[in-house]
């Protein structure tokens, strides 16, 4: 309408100057239940951080060693 362009820059210097300031909108999910994922944390994490057996020395490589 008026034939005046800006960078970005230059946008983001003129919000500064009337006080604006960049924001970012909150990313949580609407389907996000609260209730579910504290008995989660109650009850399966602590089970995460448990030993799954006793662990052996072995190669690293997870394919069959060849007998000699």
């Amino acid at each position: 309408m008026f034939h005046v362009t800006y960078t970005p820059r230059g946008v983001s210097y003129l919000l500064h100057r009337l006080g604006w300031s960049p924001q970012a909108p909150q990313r949580k999910a609407a389907e996000r239940d609260e209730e579910a994922i504290a008995t989660w944390m109650k009850d399966t994490w602590p089970l995460a951080g448990q030993r799954r057996g006793i662990r052996t020395r072995g190669a690293a490589s997870p394919t069959k060693q060849a007998h000699r």
